[in-house]
C-alpha cells in the first residue's frame, strides 16, 4: 500500500457481500488492546526463555455475549484496523446493536461464501472480538465499517438468530509458551526477508508495509500482520487465526510466504512471455498490412472488395437523406481500410447489416374500404362500439387527408376484454403489417432507444427491432402493458417513449445504435393498459385514451357463441354438431363459474366442457353431447359463485347499494343498527377512508334533518349507530355508497322499512346533495341479474344511460335524483314505521306486515329537484 491506501482483494464469482477493502495495523505494537466487554489485556510473550514441559492449552476468560457479524472471504486479526462493506440486513442490524451496546462485535468468517443465512455449522469456530470504530453509509443501503481487532475468541453458541444474531463467545489468551530468544529472532528475520520479496513481487502492495513488519518485535503480531496483508485465501488466513502459539503462527506464515513467492515468480515469467508475444503480434500486423497491399496489387483480394461494393450498391438503392447516406459511406470507407483480423471489422459489419435491414422506404398500401374494414372488425369482435367507431373515423380521415400523421391510441380496460386482439384486428382491417412488443417490466431506457454501438453486445432498441420485423415503415405497432414499465438508475423508458409518440419529433427518431434518423410518423401506435394511474402524466397526454369496460352477461353470451366456442371446438378436434351448449348452459357458465370483466375464464370453462365432451365421445362411443344448464354441475363440479339475490322481505336498517369491482358490478347490502349508547358511530366491513367519510357525511345530514325525518333530535347523544358492510374480508372503498348508508341509517332511526326491490348508487354531501358516480354500466347489470326493479341514480348520471345495455334498460326502472330527500321518499315507507325503542334494535317488519308496494318517484321539489325517469 502507498501512503496507507486501501489494498483490494478481488474474489471472483462468489457474490461477496462483506469483501476485503483495506487494513492498517494498530498504532502501537504493544499487546495492551482495550476491550469494552470485561476482558483482560493480552500478555506480552516475547523473549521468554524456552522450556520443554509446557502445553498448548490457552488460558481462557469468562464467556461474553455480543452481536455476531458473519464475514465472506475475510478474516480479521487482533490489533489490526480494517474496513469492509456490509450489505446483508442482519449484518447491518448487528452493527447497529454493537454501536448501541459498547461498540464490540464478534467477527467470524463463513466456511462457504454462497450461504446467505449462515448457521452454526456454516461458521468457523474461531473469530475475533472487535471494536466498531466508524460506520459510513454508501449508496444502495450498504455500509462501510471500520473495525479494530481486539482479541481472539471462540464461538460457543447462538443465543438469538432473529432479528439480530447474538452469540456467546469465549475470549482466548495466547498460551505462555517459552521459546529461545535467538530462535525467535531467526524466524522473524526470515519472515522479514520473505515478506520484502513478496511485496516487491506483488503489484497490489506498496513498499511501506515492509516497514511495519521490520519494526515489529512481537512474533505473534508479525505473523498476524503478514497474514492480514497477503493475498491468500480466507481458509489460509483462518488457519493462522486459529493457531495460538506465536512461533507456530510464524512458521505457518513462513510456509505461506514461500508458496506465494513461488507463484508470483511464475506470474512474472508468464507476463514476460506475453509482452514478447505482443511485440511479435505487432510485427505480424505490419507484415499482414504489407501482404494486404501486395494482394490488392495482384488482384487476390477481390472477396473483400466485392463485399464493399455490395454495401455501396445497397446504400445507393435506399435513396436516403444526404446526412444518412454520408454517415453510411463514411462507415463503409472506414471498414475498407481495416485489417480483416481486426475486431472492429465485426462491429462495423454488424452495424451496416442492421442499418441496411431497416425498412427505410418500404411501405404498405392502406385499405381504405370502409365496408370491408367494418366487416373485419365485426367478424373478429362483438360489441366494442367506441373502438370500432374510432378506427372507422381514422380510415375516413386518412382517405380525405393522406398526409395526416398517425395517432396514438391507448386502450384501457381490465384483463381479458380483448385489447390486444382489437389492435390485431385494426391491422387486418387497414391492410397493414403488425408489429407487437411488450413493455411490462422494462426498466432501461436503452430497451427503447437502443445501446451505443461501442458497447459489447450492443443492439437496436425494441422500437427499431419491431420495425425491422414488420418489414414496413407504416405498420400498426402494438405496445402492450404500457402501465407496467419501471425505471431505475439506467434511465426512464417512459421518457424515451415521449419522443416516439410525439408527431412533431418522431419523424426523425434516432436510435442510439443506428445513429440515423428514422421516420415513425406513419406508424399507427396502439398501446394497451389496465389502468391509467401508473402511466406518467406526460406520456398519457400523448395518447388518446379509449376505455374498454367489462362485458355484460349478454355480451359474454354472444362472444361465447360466435367466437370462443367455435375456437375451442376446433382446438379440441370437435365438429360443431358433436357438442351443443344451450343458451341456458352458457348463461350458467357465465354467472356460476366465472366472475371477471373479460372472457378468459369463460374460455377456460368452455375448454373444460370440450374436454369432457371429447372423453365421452371416445369412451362411450356416442355421436353428440348436449349440455343444458342442469348438466354443468355434473361436468364441472359445484358452481363456484352464488348469484346476488334480493332480500326476501322489506327490512328495517338494510338497504341495497350497487358497487363496481374489477370483475363487474355487484349488489351490496348495507346494514345499520341504532342501539342505546352515548352517540358513537361504528363502521365495519374493511372500509376505506372515502367510504368512512361518506358515512360521516350521511350522519351529519340526518342530524340536520331530524325535524323533517321524525328522528329524535338527541339521537347523537343517547344512541350508538353501527353501520356494517357484509363480506368484511373484501376491501371496499369509494364514494358511491353514500346515499345507501344514509337510507340505512334513517331506516334504523325511524323504524321505517326499506323497499326490497330498490337499489341505489350515489355520493352524498353534508346538505344532502346527490353527486354523480362512475361504473353505472356494470352496476345496472348487477341490479338486472339480482332481479331489482327500480334503480336510483344521480341526476348528473342520466347521460350515462345511453351506454347501458338495451336489455337492462328494458327491465329496470330508473329514477334520477338530485337530493337525499327524494331518495328517502322513494325507498322508505314511513306508513309502516316500527317506532324504535331504547335497548333494542328494530331489524325487520312483523311477519304479518305486508311488503310495501312500489311507489312512484316524488314530484319535483324546490329543494330536492327529484325527477323520475322511467326507461
Amino acid at each position: 500500500m502507498k501512503g496507507g491506501s486501501p489494498t483490494p482483494i478481488r474474489l471472483f464469482g462468489m457474490g461477496i457481500e462483506e469483501s476485503f477493502m483495506s487494513n492498517e495495523p494498530n498504532a502501537t505494537n504493544e499487546p495492551n488492546v482495550p476491550n469494552a466487554t470485561n476482558t483482560t489485556n493480552v500478555p506480552d510473550t516475547t523473549n521468554v526463555p524456552d522450556a520443554t514441559n509446557t502445553t498448548n492449552v490457552p488460558n481462557t476468560l469468562s464467556a461474553q455475549r455480543m452481536p455476531l457479524l458473519a464475514l465472506r472471504g475475510l478474516t480479521v486479526f487482533p490489533k489490526m484496523l480494517i474496513h469492509f462493506d456490509v450489505g446483508r440486513e442482519k449484518s447491518i442490524r448487528a452493527l447497529e446493536e454493537a454501536m448501541s451496546t459498547g461498540q464490540t462485535i464478534f467477527l467470524v468468517a463463513q466456511r462457504d461464501l454462497r450461504v446467505v443465512e449462515p448457521d452454526t455449522e456454516d461458521l468457523y469456530e474461531m473469530g475475533t472480538i472487535s471494536r466498531v470504530c466508524q460506520i459510513l453509509r454508501l449508496p444502495g443501503d450498504n455500509l462501510r465499517v471500520l473495525v479494530e481487532g481486539l482479541s481472539r475468541a471462540r464461538l460457543l453458541r447462538f443465543t438469538r438468530r432473529d432479528p439480530t444474531p447474538e452469540v456467546d463467545v469465549l475470549q482466548l489468551e495466547i498460551p505462555l509458551r517459552r521459546y529461545a530468544a535467538h530462535r525467535a529472532e531467526a524466524a522473524m528475520r526470515l519472515v522479514r526477508d520473505l515478506f520484502e520479496t513478496y511485496v516487491n513481487l506483488s503489484p497490489r502492495l506498496t513498499p511501506d508495509v515492509i516497514m511495519r513488519v521490520a519494526e515489529a518485535t512481537d512474533p505473534g503480531y508479525m505473523a498476524d500482520y503478514a497474514a492480514q496483508n497477503m493475498a491468500i485465501s480466507h481458509e489460509d488466513k483462518q488457519a493462522v487465526l486459529e493457531c495460538l502459539p506465536a512461533m507456530e503462527r510464524l512458521e505457518k506464515v513462513t510456509g505461506q510466504l514461500l508458496h506465494e513467492i513461488e507463484i508470483l515468480e511464475l506470474e512474472h515469467e508468464i507476463q514476460g512471455k506475453l509482452h514478447r508475444q505482443l511485440g511479435k503480434n505487432q510485427r505480424e500486423y505490419y507484415l499482414r498490412e504489407q501482404m494486404k497491399t501486395i494482394q490488392s496489387e495482384l488482384g487476390e483480394h477481390e472477396d473483400i472488395a466485392d463485399e464493399i461494393a455490395n454495401y455501396r450498391k445497397q446504400i445507393k438503392a435506399l435513396s436516403l437523406a444526404a446526412e444518412s447516406e454520408e454517415k453510411l459511406t463514411q462507415e463503409l470507407n472506414r471498414l475498407s481500410r481495416m485489417s480483416p483480423a481486426s475486431p472492429e471489422v465485426a462491429v462495423a459489419r454488424t452495424w451496416l447489416d442492421s442499418v441496411l435491414a431497416m425498412p427505410w422506404v418500404k411501405t404498405t398500401r392502406d385499405s381504405l374500404d370502409m365496408r370491408s374494414a367494418r366487416r373485419v372488425l365485426d367478424r373478429d369482435h362483438y360489441g366494442l362500439g367506441k373502438v370500432k367507431e374510432r378506427v372507422m373515423e381514422f380510415l375516413a380521415v386518412k382517405a380525405l387527408a393522406p398526409q395526416l400523421k398517425s395517432q396514438v391510441l391507448c386502450l384501457i380496460g381490465p384483463p381479458g376484454v380483448g385489447k390486444t386482439s382489437v389492435a390485431q384486428s385494426v391491422a387486418r382491417a387497414m391492410g397493414r403489417k403488425l408489429a407487437r412488443l411488450s413493455l411490462g417490466g422494462v426498466r432501461d431506457e436503452a430497451d427503447i432507444r437502443g445501446h451505443r454501438k461501442t458497447y459489447i453486445g450492443a443492439m437496436p432498441g425494441r422500437i427499431m427491432n419491431a420495425m425491422r420485423q414488420a418489414g414496413a415503415r407504416n405498420p400498426v405497432m402494438v405496445l402492450d402493458e404500457v402501465d407496467k414499465m419501471g425505471h431505475d438508475f439506467r434511465g426512464d423508458p417512459a421518457a424515451a417513449l415521449l419522443e416516439v409518440f410525439d408527431p412533431e419529433q418522431n419523424h426523425a427518431f434516432r436510435d442510439h445504435y443506428l445513429e440515423l434518423p428514422f421516420d415513425l410518423s406513419d406508424t399507427l401506435f396502439i398501446t394497451t393498459a389496465n389502468t391509467t394511474e401508473t402511466i406518467p402524466r406526460a406520456l398519457l397526454d400523448r395518447m388518446e385514451v379509449i376505455e374498454l369496460g367489462s362485458y355484460t352477461d349478454e355480451e359474454k353470451l354472444h362472444i361465447a357463441k360466435k367466437h370462443l366456442l367455435p375456437k375451442q371446438l376446433a382446438r379440441h378436434g370437435l365438429k360443431r354438431g358433436q357438442l351443443r351448449l344451450a343458451d341456458g348452459a352458457v348463461r350458467e357458465l357465465i354467472s356460476g363459474y366465472t366472475r371477471e370483466s373479460g372472457v378468459r375464464n369463460l374460455e377456460r370453462e368452455l375448454a373444460a366442457c370440450c374436454r369432457k365432451a371429447a372423453r365421452r365421445l371416445v369412451s362411450e362411443e356416442i355421436t353428440r353431447v348436449s349440455v343444458k344448464a342442469g348438466d354443468l354441475e355434473e361436468m364441472l363440479g359445484v358452481r363456484k359463485y352464488k348469484p346476488d339475490h334480493l332480500r326476501g322481505k322489506a327490512e328495517i336498517g338494510v338497504a341495497s347499494g350497487l358497487a363496481w369491482t374489477q370483475v363487474g358490478g355487484e349488489l351490496l347490502e348495507v346494514e345499520a343498527g341504532a342501539v342505546e349508547g352515548t352517540g358513537k358511530i361504528d363502521l365495519t366491513g374493511n372500509l376505506g377512508e372515502v367510504m368512512k367519510e361518506s358515512a360521516r357525511a350521511a350522519l351529519t345530514y340526518i342530524r340536520g334533518r331530524c325535524g323533517t325525518l321524525g328522528v329524535d333530535p338527541d339521537f347523537h347523544k343517547n344512541r350508538d349507530i353501527h353501520v356494517h358492510f357484509p363480506e368484511g374480508a373484501t376491501p371496499k372503498d369509494g364514494p358511491s355508497a353514500g346515499i345507501t348508508v344514509a337510507v340505512a341509517m334513517v331506516s334504523a332511526l325511524t323504524g321505517a322499512p326499506v323497499r326490497r326491490d330498490v337499489a341505489m348508487t350515489g355520493e352524498i354531501t353534508l346538505r344532502g346533495r346527490v353527486l354523480p358516480v362512475g361504473g353505472l354500466r356494470e352496476k345496472t347489470m348487477a341490479a338486472y341479474r339480482a332481479g331489482v326493479g327500480t334503480v336510483i341514480i344521480p341526476r348528473e348520471n342520466e347521460k350515462d344511460l345511453a351506454d347501458i345495455d338495451p336489455a337492462v334498460k328494458k327491465a329496470l326502472r330508473f329514477i334520477t335524483v338530485e337530493h337525499m330527500d327524494a331518495v328517502l321518499a322513494t325507498t322508505l315507507d314511513f306508513a309502516l314505521c316500527v317506532p324504535p325503542k331504547l335497548g333494542r334494535m328494530a331489524s325487520s317488519l312483523p311477519q304479518s306486515a305486508p311488503v310495501p308496494t312500489p311507489i312512484s318517484p316524488p314530484p319535483p321539489m324546490e329543494s330536492e329537484g327529484g325527477v323520475g325517469l322511467h326507461i
